[in-house]
């Protein structure tokens, strides 16, 4: 994990980072497993008087693959989802989860676009449930937004000892991390939606 961290803090101090910083955050929101956590602290540390317009354009990018991610999800599912529904005869557990979305998904946008659940997850099942496009994007800035200004100046402002203390301590972060993967997934397996 130390030479992770290493190679993260090389390329945060690169003058292309900003541009896979973007790439990142863009693809992770709708189809890239990393999330631009791992990019924008570092970023946030190694340029701590650039934290807010690196938080910017990581909460613009994000909430553009946010918006793939839904197209994807809108789009491909008629395609590809639904034919194997109709085939196992779940319309109407389709249409009950449709309805909790349609209940419940603003509160499952600001929670989820919080945390490091991948957001991917929450872009595509908005798509598919047909959740309201206009609130799904202010949402997704909201909650983008509020996460990754908070790291990045949290970085900015306790970079230095914040990241001695993560790769010191890289094993429990990941744990941790896993942990929050996947007690979030179970999570939603348990949720009526």
């Amino acid at each position: 994990m130390s030479r992770l961290a290493d190679r993260l803090l090389a390329l945060a101090a690169s003058p292309r980072a900003p541009l896979w910083l973007g790439l990142v955050s863009f693809s992770e929101a709708s189809v890239f497993p990393l999330p631009p956590d791992v990019l924008l602290a570092p970023m946030a540390m190694a340029r701590p008087r650039e934290a807010s317009r690196l938080a910017l354009l990581t909460t613009l990018a994000s909430v553009l693959g946010g918006i793939a991610g839904y197209l994807i999800g809108y789009w491909l599912f008629d395609r590809l989802a639904w034919p194997l529904i109709v085939l196992y005869h779940l319309e109407g557990a389709f249409a009950r989860f449709q309805g909790a979305y349609a209940q419940w998904g603003l509160a499952i946008i600001l929670i989820k676009g919080f945390t490091p659940i991948p957001f991917k997850l929450v872009t595509l099942a908005s798509g598919a449930a047909r959740f309201d496009f206009p609130l799904f994007v202010a949402a997704a800035l909201l909650t983008r937004g509020a996460r990754f200004f908070l790291l990045a100046h949290l970085s900015a402002r306790f970079g230095p000892r914040a990241w001695a203390l993560f790769v010191r301590r890289s094993r429990l972060a990941l744990s941790l991390f896993l942990l929050a993967l996947f007690g979030g997934y179970a999570l939603l397996r348990v949720l009526p939606f």
